[in-house]
C-alpha cells in the first residue's frame, strides 16, 4: 500500500474539509427551508427540492476548480445560488477563496452578483413571511457575504506575511551561506599568505646554504660545520611553522582555529638581519622610527614586506648588498623600502618561486590602507618601497 507524500496528503485534506464543509453547509439550509414547509416549490411533494440537491452536488464538483479559476467560479456559484439553497456553502467558500487574492476589480462585482442573486431567489420562491423577516434575512445574506469577505481578505493578509517572511529567511539563508563562504575563502588567503611569507624567507636560506656546499670546495671544517647548522635550524623552524598553519587547517573547533605562536613583527627585525647576514649577504638597516610603540598590525605587516624584500634579493641577485630603510612617525605613516643592485649576470638561484609573494604584499598594504611599488630605477637598482598608515 503507497503512501502519498506529506505534501499531497495535506493539499487531499484540504480540498476534503473543504467540501465537506461546503456540502454541511448547503444541506443545513436545505433542511432549514423544508422544515418550515412556507417558501414555494419547497414543500412536500415538490419536485424542486430534489433538483436543488442535486445543484449542490454540481457545485461541490464546481469548487474543486477555485484554485485555477477563483472568479468564474466563484461567479457561477453565486449566479447557481439564486435558483438553490444547497449551493450556499460552496458558494460561500468560493467567495473565500477569491477574496484570498485580494483583487478588488473581482471582489466587488462578485460580492454584488451575491446580493443580487439573494433577492432573486426571494423573488423566485417567494414565502408567507413579513416584510421584517424578509428584511431580517436579507441583512443575513450581507453579513454572510462581508464574513466570506473579511475571512478572505484576512487569509490572504497572512499568505503574503507568510510567503514575506519565508522569503526573508531564505533570503538570510542564502546571505548566510555567501558570508560563510567569503569568510573561507579570505581565510584560506591570509593562510597561504602567511605561508608564503614564512616558508619562503627559510627555504631560501636552506637552499642557499646547501647550494654553498654543493659547489664550494674551499671550506673548512668549521665553516661546513656552520653551514649545516643554519640548514639544520631553518628546516626545523620551516617544518615547525608548517606544523603551525596545518594545524589550523585540521582544526574543526573554531577555538582552535587561531595559530598559538606569535606573529614576528619589527622587534624582530635584528634576528632576520643575522639571519641573512650568516646566510652571505650584506644588509645594511636604516631605522628611523619607533618600534616599540608602533601598532602590533602595522609592525606585522612591515616585517613581512621587509622579510619578503630580503628573501627576493636573496634569490635573485645572491651576493648583492642589500640597504633597509625603515622611517615613520606616529600620526602620519611609516615608509618601508629595500633595495638591491641588480646584477650583470644572471647569477639567480635555483630556488623556485610562486611568483606571488610580491602580489600578496601589495594585496597586504592596501587591505592596510597603504601602498606597495617594486622595481627597476635608473640605477639599475631594483627598489622594494611601500607605505603604511600609522594611526596613533
Amino acid at each position: 500500500m503507497s503512501v502519498l507524500p506529506m505534501s499531497r496528503r495535506r493539499r487531499v485534506w484540504g480540498e476534503v474539509w473543504r467540501l465537506g464543509l461546503g456540502g454541511f453547509c448547503g444541506v443545513i439550509a436545505w433542511l432549514g427551508v423544508m422544515a418550515e414547509g412556507r417558501t414555494r416549490f419547497y414543500q412536500d411533494g415538490d419536485l424542486w427540492p430534489f433538483v436543488d440537491l442535486a445543484l449542490g452536488a454540481l457545485s461541490l464538483v464546481v469548487l474543486l476548480y477555485r484554485r485555477r479559476w477563483p472568479w468564474a467560479v466563484a461567479t457561477v456559484l453565486a449566479v447557481i445560488s439564486a435558483f438553490a439553497l444547497s449551493p450556499v456553502g460552496a458558494g460561500g467558500i468560493a467567495m473565500i477563496s477569491l477574496c484570498t487574492h485580494r483583487n478588488w476589480r473581482q471582489i466587488v462585482p462578485t460580492g454584488v452578483i451575491w446580493t443580487v442573486a439573494g433577492i432573486v431567489f426571494a423573488v423566485i420562491f417567494p414565502s408567507d413571511d413579513t416584510f421584517t423577516d424578509r428584511l431580517t434575512n436579507l441583512v443575513f445574506a450581507v453579513l454572510a457575504s462581508a464574513f466570506c469577505i473579511a475571512a478572505g481578505l484576512a487569509i490572504g493578509a497572512r499568505r503574503e506575511l507568510v510567503a514575506g517572511l519565508r522569503e526573508r529567511v531564505e533570503t538570510a539563508e542564502r546571505e548566510q551561506s555567501l558570508r560563510v563562504a567569503q569568510s573561507k575563502v579570505a581565510e584560506r588567503a591570509r593562510i597561504a599568505r602567511e605561508m608564503h611569507d614564512v616558508l619562503a624567507h627559510r627555504i631560501s636560506l636552506v637552499a642557499m646554504h646547501s647550494g654553498a656546499l654543493t659547489y664550494r670546495e674551499d671550506l673548512s671544517r668549521d665553516e661546513v660545520r656552520e653551514a649545516a647548522a643554519v640548514i639544520q635550524s631553518n628546516a626545523h623552524t620551516a617544518l615547525t611553522e608548517l606544523r603551525e598553519v596545518l594545524g589550523v587547517l585540521r582544526a574543526t573547533d573554531q577555538d582552535d582555529a587561531r595559530p598559538e605562536a606569535p606573529q614576528p613583527i619589527l622587534g624582530d627585525l635584528p634576528d632576520l638581519i643575522d639571519a641573512a647576514r650568516m646566510a652571505g649577504t650584506d644588509v645594511r638597516l636604516d631605522l628611523a622610527a619607533d618600534v616599540a610603540s608602533m601598532p602590533e598590525v602595522l609592525s606585522r605587516n612591515a616585517f613581512r614586506i621587509i622579510q619578503e624584500g630580503l628573501t627576493n634579493a636573496r634569490k635573485h641577485a645572491p651576493g648583492q648588498p642589500v640597504t633597509i630603510a625603515v622611517h615613520g612617525e606616529a600620526g602620519d605613516r611609516l615608509s618601508l623600502e629595500v633595495t638591491n643592485p641588480v646584477p650583470h649576470e644572471d647569477t639567480a638561484t635555483a630556488v623556485p618561486g610562486a611568483g606571488l609573494g610580491l602580489l600578496g604584499l601589495t594585496e597586504r598594504a592596501v587591505l592596510s590602507g597603504g601602498e606597495l611599488r617594486y622595481g627597476v630605477d635608473r640605477k639599475q637598482d631594483f627598489t622594494l618601497s611601500a607605505w603604511l598608515p600609522w594611526s596613533t
